[in-house]
């Protein structure tokens, strides 16, 4: 389904950009405000547009998961006044159909084998493997037996991971043969609506990597990766790893390691990796810095809106640049540092209602948002992944320090009621 809208029509010289999947508003609304001031965007999507309906010129209602149904909507737009000068996509679970997009449109993009290597954790530690980079054991186990075998051969503890979701679900550490096989069949079973890739062997097996997590958003241009910004990951629920914050410093000395900077261009050369936003997961083990995982795309959970407000520079523009084939220009302005905070409930809860003390929040805080509604059950993990937060928090500080104590200060203010 095709249709226009007359927002942005006054801007016909600007390029045309097609959007798939704009995603939520709190997740990535900042990112599609900030490129549809400069350009016209016509977004691919499941449904009507709602809060992105002024931010964009047309729409398409097409399924984004199937890039030759996105082709034949491609062409159509493309029959319009204005020719698609790029494809973005910021959607992890996308990013692979809009990369074939672009390759059947002649586009600029990220190569779809190369995106296709990172979307699998196998493949991407295969690809590791074979050039000598960050290296960690790991073994695609189809069955029990099979993951048990891998994980004598690894040594306990292991972590168990789905080849294929995203954002570290159903991702389970190990601790010995019976916990194994206590948990394998919910990892490998462990399924998201939108994703779509199936492997007959579909739990990755890899040794437990050790030591503090970052994520590191980086800029690739002719294989030369310049770390952006870096976020000090904060995991809760173990055995589970579920992100429950992210701090961003603009004065991080990992910015200037040479080992993280050796590491980041070894992994990205590793997959085939030469132009592209990438937001990369590493652990700080005694052994040097070990890659998590390698993804295609800008970070999640807010880390990008963190990363501009510290550095001044803008993922999403950054994109833009890199679907039309440009070098993105990196103004950075370090300036302090900033963090954000997910608020889960301490035991399942069904909401009845939440509640801002807002006369106890820090100065500092830059957002409270609300996550729950009243009624809606909230199951800590494993039964549930991120939609189990009922608040998050974003402050600021000179430091990381400032900001651990703001959020602190900010979480006793927002409290869950439970409801009947």
């Amino acid at each position: 389904m095709l249709r226009s809208s007359p927002t942005g029509s006054d801007g016909a010289d600007r390029p045309l950009l097609i959007l798939v999947s704009p995603m939520a508003e709190l997740t990535r609304g900042y990112m599609l405000q900030a490129v549809a001031k400069e350009h016209r965007i016509w977004v691919f999507k499941e449904e009507e547009p709602t809060w992105d309906q002024p931010l964009v010129c047309g729409h398409t209602v097409v399924d984004t998961l199937d890039h030759e149904a996105m082709l034949r909507a491609a062409h159509d737009v493309a029959a319009g006044p204005v020719p698609v000068s790029g494809i973005l996509c910021w959607d992890e679970t996308r990013i692979l159909p809009s990369a074939l997009l672009a390759e059947s449109l002649g586009l600029p993009t990220m190569p779809s084998a190369v995106v296709a290597t990172c979307r699998d954790k196998l493949a991407t530690r295969n690809a590791l493997r074979r050039h000598g980079a960050s290296p960690v054991h790991a073994v695609a186990a189809r069955d029990t037996g099979e993951a048990l075998h891998a994980a004598a051969t690894i040594g306990y503890p292991v972590v168990l991971k789905p080849r294929a979701l995203v954002g570290s679900n159903g991702t389970t550490l190990v601790a010995g043969p019976e916990h194994l096989t206590e948990v394998f069949e919910s990892v490998a079973t462990r399924s998201m609506p939108e994703v779509r890739e199936r492997f007959p062997e579909p739990v990755v097996v890899e040794e437990y990597l050790d030591g503090p997590e970052i994520s590191v958003d980086s800029l690739c241009w002719d294989g030369e990766v310049t770390p952006v910004f870096v976020a000090r990951k904060h995991l809760g629920f173990p055995p589970h790893f579920e992100e429950v914050g992210h701090t961003v410093d603009a004065a991080d000395p990992l910015l200037r390691d040479a080992e993280l900077a050796r590491a980041l261009h070894a992994a990205h050369a590793a997959v085939g990796l030469t132009r592209g936003w990438t937001h990369t997961e590493w652990r700080l083990t005694a052994r040097g810095p070990r890659l998590v995982e390698i993804n295609a795309r800008s970070g999640g959970d807010l880390i990008p809106y963190l990363g501009r407000m510290v550095t001044g520079v803008d993922a999403a523009l950054a994109a833009v640049s890199l679907a039309l084939g440009e070098r993105p220009a990196l103004p950075v302005g370090p300036r302090g540092a900033a963090a954000i905070r997910f608020l889960y409930p301490e035991r399942d809860t069904v909401v009845g209602s939440v509640r801002v003390d807002r006369s106890n929040l820090p100065s500092t805080v830059e957002l409270v948002e609300i996550l729950a509604t009243p009624g809606q059950r909230l199951l800590l993990p494993p039964a549930a992944h991120v939609t189990c937060r009922y608040a998050l928090v974003i402050v600021t500080g000179d430091t990381a320090e400032q900001c651990a104590e703001a959020l602190d200060a900010a979480e006793r203010a927002v409290r869950v009621v439970p409801g009947g």
